[in-house]
């Protein structure tokens, strides 16, 4: 039988780890980094967030980036603290637009707040050690284009703060969403575009996610694989935005295209953020959590992802 399309591209990926794996076996024996996207967890304390992930085996977590005023947010040294008391690290912070804090919005007040918010996550970020912060050109919830000029005045308002992040020494991590929840920026072509545009040192990295590249790209590995150097951190969920696992994602390929790309290095991180169905996702940060199935959740997560790694690695 003819392999349908997606076959011969998932071949292709495989062929490039079998050689990856065959002449270069050294490059194989570090594990990629699996962080976790804790917002997603709704009201709970950090400590209750960093506790689970300890017991899941995670060692690193992406803070949600909460800082929505002066007085708002995650303080650093309480912060560290928890975290150093469960063995977590900091791999980077999701920044968190929506119509509020719109770097694309036609209002300058949105506008501004968008600024406000850069120039105080950026400073937490380096303070907690994170390598990146998660900056999304439009609202998120925002489906509908405000104007045929959203992209260049996006452009014009992240330039406005781009030296914070070479300042800092964070990476601005441009992530591209799925066209049902953002009006701008949906692939990972869309991202380096926007990144030229900027056309900023800090400015330079993409934040993938496999459920917006389900809807948005032709081929998640050989999107992996075109975003490359770029690509700083990728969002994981499976097809039906669960626990991985739970659906139909094809996570052999992705893990197989990370490793042919050589994401398994310091500063680059695999960071589960299943936050189920839907169109606009951000309620679910002041949900009250289902504890336990968030516990299931993660543990069925991470187990799951070292089993499939571990099988391909040898």
């Amino acid at each position: 039988m003819t392999p349908q399309n997606y076959e011969l591209k998932n071949e292709k990926i495989r062929a490039a780890f079998d050689k990856l794996k065959q002449e270069h076996p050294e490059r194989l024996t570090t594990p990629l980094n699996l962080s976790w996207s804790n917002w997603g967890f709704g009201i709970e304390s950090l400590a209750e967030s960093a506790a689970r992930l300890a017991r899941a085996g995670i060692r690193y977590i992406e803070l949600h980036g909460n800082h929505y005023g002066p007085a708002l947010g995650y303080k650093v040294d309480e912060t560290l603290a928890i975290l150093d008391d469960h063995g977590l690290q900091v791999s980077g912070v999701c920044g968190m637009f929506s119509v509020d804090n719109d770097l694309a919005s036609n209002r300058p007040v949105h506008r501004q707040a968008a600024v406000d918010y850069i120039e105080r996550e950026v400073p937490f970020t380096a303070a907690v050690d994170g390598s990146y912060l998660l900056v999304v050109p439009g609202a998120v919830g925002r489906p509908k284009a405000y104007d045929d000029v959203e992209f260049e005045r996006s452009v014009e308002t992240l330039q406005l703060v781009a030296d914070r992040f070479t300042e800092h020494d964070v990476k601005a991590a441009i992530e591209p969403i799925r066209s049902a929840e953002v009006s701008l920026v949906h692939t990972v072509a869309d991202a380096q575009r926007y990144i030229a545009a900027v056309n900023h040192p800090g400015v330079q990295h993409i934040n993938g996610d496999v459920y917006h590249m389900q809807s948005e790209e032709a081929h998640i590995g050989e999107a992996i694989l075109a975003a490359g150097d770029q690509l700083v951190n990728l969002h994981m969920a499976d097809s039906n935005r669960t626990a991985l696992g739970m659906g139909a994602m094809d996570l052999d390929t992705i893990i197989m295209a990370l490793y042919v790309i050589g994401f398994n290095t310091a500063g680059r991180f695999v960071t589960p953020e299943p936050l189920g169905p839907g169109g606009d996702p951000y309620p679910a940060m002041y949900g009250k959590p289902d504890k336990r199935q968030l516990d299931e959740m993660v543990m069925q997560t991470a187990t799951y992802f070292r089993e499939r790694e571990a099988a391909l690695v040898g």
